[in-house]
């Protein structure tokens, strides 16, 4: 079973169909008027009919007041410029005016051709989108297609020189009004067409639809479609609308609006360079210095794997081998040193030197020992030898150990 829609997403989607189609949005439809109301808050209510059909009709109190110069009544032959949208909460199409003219007069039949000429333009695809070039982002040659007096001339330069004085403009004086305006604007686009311009801005400022009619001709629509160089046009005011227009690679509701999308702030550009510039700062900086990290843990790496590292280490461990080698030696030299003092001692303890402290001497006769006091007689010299010094004293008496003491006159 296919998905079921209510009756408000039916309604919203033909009201989305009708309100993206082109010619809906700005069209120019001929009747009579029946059904008549004015509304007490100012609007238009009313239909307008002839012999094939009828629609209805709205137009608001801020339209009536500047699209209408006559009083609206029932049988009168109009030509309504407006759109045609839904009216939402009952699925109604209404033709919206924004414009009414009486028909037969000049504007009307204008109008007529105008409705006439678009529609077998727009039946040959002179309006589709998939024809539209784009606009060049930076031109440095633009190409300009108005009367060489005026406002519209004036204001495109003025724009230019504020946004970007380095723009080149061309200008191509062409007549904007009267009999062979539109030849003349044709012939400006094509001469400009041929010298390598970015882009080229159509236009004038605003009038009547007799004014702008020029740029309703045939020939120009068809000198823009043919151009290849970007057009942009800027005819009249906001709410005119020319066949220029839907032919252009841009609408510009004004000659000024076309100067400002056809030549860019170059101080937009400038501030947009400069960040490009810090941007692309800060991305050479990191990629800086990820290299650099990079190559400094290479370099760790490397000197931790190269001979150079291997050296260190053996120059350290042979470092470490020597000082505990030294440290022993000098350990085993201590020991050594004290037990030599600790021999000197016991050696000096039984040496007669030794001895000779404390009132011990070391006694010699003749150079020779005196072992016993049997080997002395008095008045035998005798060499004492004491500790610091020695002493030579001649007997004057023996006493013999168990013996009374021997006297010697």
């Amino acid at each position: 079973m296919s998905r079921v829609y209510s009756v408000g997403q039916v309604s919203k989607y033909i009201a989305n169909l009708i309100d993206q189609d082109f010619l809906l949005g700005h069209v120019s439809v001929k009747g009579e008027i029946s059904n008549c109301k004015y509304h007490s808050m100012g609007h238009i209510y009313f239909t307008l009919k002839d012999e094939n059909g009828s629609m209805p009709c709205v137009m608001f109190k801020g339209n009536v007041s500047s699209g209408l110069t006559f009083t609206l009544q029932d049988g009168q032959a109009v030509i309504i410029d407006g759109s045609v949208k839904v009216y939402e909460r009952d699925s109604r199409i209404n033709l919206y005016a924004r414009k009414i003219v009486m028909d037969g007069d000049g504007e009307g039949r204008l109008n007529l051709l105008y409705e006439k000429l678009k529609q077998k333009l727009y039946d040959e695809g002179l309006f589709d989108f998939e024809h539209k070039k784009p606009i060049p982002k930076h031109p440095k040659k633009v190409g300009i297609v108005t009367a060489s007096t005026g406002a519209a001339i004036q204001d495109i330069c003025n724009i230019a020189k504020r946004r970007n004085p380095y723009v080149e403009l061309i200008l191509y004086p062409a007549k904007v009004q009267g009999d062979g305006a539109a030849e003349t604007i044709a012939r400006g686009i094509r001469v400009l067409d041929k010298m390598g311009l970015d882009t080229i801005i159509v236009g004038r400022g605003g009038g009547s639809i007799e004014d702008l009619w020029a740029f309703n001709e045939e020939i120009v629509a068809r000198a823009i479609f043919e151009a290849d160089t970007p057009v942009i046009s800027g005819t009249g005011h906001e709410v005119d609308n020319t066949i220029a227009d839907y032919v252009a690679d841009l609408r510009a509701p004004t000659p000024s609006a076309a100067a400002e999308l056809a030549i860019p702030d170059i101080m937009t550009v400038l501030r947009q360079a400069e960040s490009y510039r810090t941007t692309l700062n800060r991305l050479i900086r990191n990629r800086i210095s990820l290299a650099g990290s990079r190559c400094r843990e290479l370099e760790e790496r490397l000197h931790r794997r190269g001979p150079e590292a291997k050296l260190r280490l053996q120059q350290l461990r042979l470092t470490q081998l020597s000082d505990r080698l030294h440290g022993s030696m000098r350990s085993k030299a201590d020991r050594m040193r004290q037990r030599a003092l600790l021999l000197t001692e016991r050696l000096h303890g039984l040496s007669p030197t030794a001895k000779l402290k404390g009132g011990f001497g070391y006694l010699e006769s003749g150079g020779s020992a005196v072992g016993s006091a049997e080997n002395v007689k008095k008045g035998d010299t005798l060499d004492i030898t004491l500790h610091d010094g020695v002493i030579r004293t001649e007997v004057q008496q023996v006493t013999l150990k168990h013996q009374d003491p021997l006297s010697v006159e």
